[in-house]
């Protein structure tokens, strides 16, 4: 086999092969082989006809064909190999020249990996800011705290913001009711503007037992976008009460006798959370560094297909979520399909250009990857997403994504190594001790523990990212709300599968509410 490259451009290369027909042997034989279990020829029995017979039969140039298909695969796969080309698409290819019994020739077009020229490495330098915990920080801290141990107290007068109210709902459109647009016992905390447009104004002023209609915007089903007309009926009344904060509180809620020990260990808290920020700061900066001083070609053709994954798997997500597009622009705050598609498309090339980096870099330092550093990974992503490492290298094994998982790791680590020799000062001079700031995995994109933009396992990425279980229907409301009856507030599932607007699809857990008094 003989084999040329040419240089089409920064990222792209075309491959001129030629094969000396003694090298399709093994082609010719496996053609034949397969022709003669399929050809029935009268005299000879299956397997058995001689392959001059199956020339005539079939046609000498469909036989050449089936060869060449079963050959080039190879023969390409072996070039690449051969000249250590470092291929990221499928080639585009074509046959030039079938001469029987003399050579097979094609040329191979493909996207490969860019040749990057790297900055002096052993030099960089990044600022990040200072670990500065304010008052009002502990305060709001200590706030939230207190939001927990509040008490639920009936009263007897109207609803007002940061009450906590029983309501009833059902939907209507052109003036059925519509199906799963009812529920009842559902409860809200005034004010909070998370289950859907229209309803604090409608709530607000109702006393038990009253009820108000307003106007409130579909966000799926097939009537997504539409304006239904929805009742909402307060069934109780409920003032939070909130505990003094003093030293009994703060022996109540942790393990502290006083309130001052309290504030300290929040304080000390909310600085290390804040020197771990500072890692991760340093390590974006460190990205984005690089970003600016290296000249990054991006393939169209990958970032096409990549675009191309996540809309895909967006959709498939809106679907699962009874959403369109439209009504997921909505709940997102996104100003549609080309604010959309122009914002993906630079995560992209920005995901792609940080990998070239990073591949770049690790080439450069001859960084490897050993079983030590894998499992360190999958231990991690296995935590992430919840299963166990067994079943995520199952995953990865069942989805092809060992590959790409093995690339990311070695990433990780290129990056994690040169973190270690960058310098990082915060914004007063002072230089930061990397060792306590280590994060525990970085990825490839710059971005707390993920994957790389193809094949996420969880693709979860991109994509991911703006997720419309995630973030089109958010109800924070509920996720620290007082519990009623003096036991943990129900879970919000079947009351958010009912709610008219979706929005409460994802009304959250009340896991952590107080209790009433």
């Amino acid at each position: 086999m003989k084999s040329t490259i040419e240089n089409l451009g920064p990222t792209r290369v075309r491959l001129a092969i030629e094969v000396p027909w003694g090298d399709l042997d093994h082609a010719f034989g496996e053609v034949y082989k397969e022709l003669g279990r399929q050809v029935r020829v009268p005299g000879f029995r299956p397997g058995k006809v001689p392959n001059r017979i199956l020339d005539q039969r079939i046609g000498r140039a469909a036989v050449l064909e089936q060869v060449v298909q079963h050959a080039v695969p190879e023969v390409y796969s072996e070039a690449i190999r051969e000249n250590q080309v470092r291929v990221l698409t499928q080639p585009d290819v074509e046959v030039t020249r079938i001469d029987d019994g003399d050579t097979l020739a094609f040329t191979a077009e493909v996207d490969v990996a860019p040749e990057l020229e790297l900055p002096e490495l052993d030099s960089l330098a990044v600022t990040v800011d200072d670990v500065e915990v304010t008052d009002e920080e502990v305060e709001t801290q200590v706030s939230t705290m207190r939001e927990r141990f509040a008490m639920l107290t009936g009263v007897e007068r109207a609803a007002r913001d940061g009450d906590y109210v029983s309501i009833d709902l059902e939907a209507k459109l052109d003036g059925e009711v519509l199906e799963d647009g009812t529920t009842s016992g559902m409860s809200y905390e005034v004010g909070t503007g998370t289950l859907m447009d229209g309803l604090d104004e409608a709530v607000r002023g109702l006393s038990v037992d009253e009820s108000a209609t307003f106007s409130s915007a579909l966000l799926s089903g097939d009537a997504a976008g539409q304006d239904a007309e929805v009742t909402v009926t307060v069934r109780s009344v409920k003032a939070k009460e909130l505990p003094e904060l003093d030293d009994d509180f703060a022996s109540t809620a942790s393990e502290f006798d006083t309130l001052a020990e309290l504030h300290d260990d929040v304080r000390t808290r909310l600085g290390r959370v804040k020197v771990m920020q500072q890692g991760s700061q340093a390590r974006d900066k460190l990205v984005e560094h690089l970003l600016e001083v290296i000249e990054v070609p991006v393939p169209e053709k990958l970032v096409e297909r990549e675009l191309e994954w996540r809309t895909q798997a967006m959709e498939g997500e809106l679907q699962q979520a009874g959403m369109d597009w439209d009504a997921y622009f909505t709940a997102a705050g996104i100003d549609g399909r080309e604010a959309y598609d122009a914002d993906m498309r630079s995560n992209v090339e920005n995901a792609v250009r940080t990998q070239f980096v990073l591949d770049a870099i690790a080439d450069a330092r001859e960084v490897t990857v050993d079983n030590d550093d894998l499992s360190a990974q999958i231990m991690a992503q296995a935590q992430r997403n919840r299963v166990s490492p067994e079943q995520y290298a199952q995953q990865l094994q069942q989805g092809n994504n060992i590959a790409d998982f093995v690339a990311d790791v070695r990433r990780t680590k290129a990056l994690a190594q040169l973190l270690e020799s960058t310098t990082i000062t915060d914004a007063s001079g002072n230089e930061v001790d990397l060792e306590g700031l280590r994060p525990k995995t970085v990825r490839a994109d710059g971005e707390d523990g993920g994957e790389a933009p193809k094949k996420k396992a969880a693709a979860k990425k991109t994509a991911a990212k703006k997720a419309p279980a995630k973030k089109a229907a958010k109800a924070d409301a509920d996720a620290d709300a007082p519990a009623e009856d003096g036991e943990a507030a129900p879970k919000k599932k079947a009351a958010a599968k009912k709610a008219p607007a979706k929005k409460a699809a994802a009304a959250k857990a009340e896991d952590e509410a107080p209790a009433e008094s």
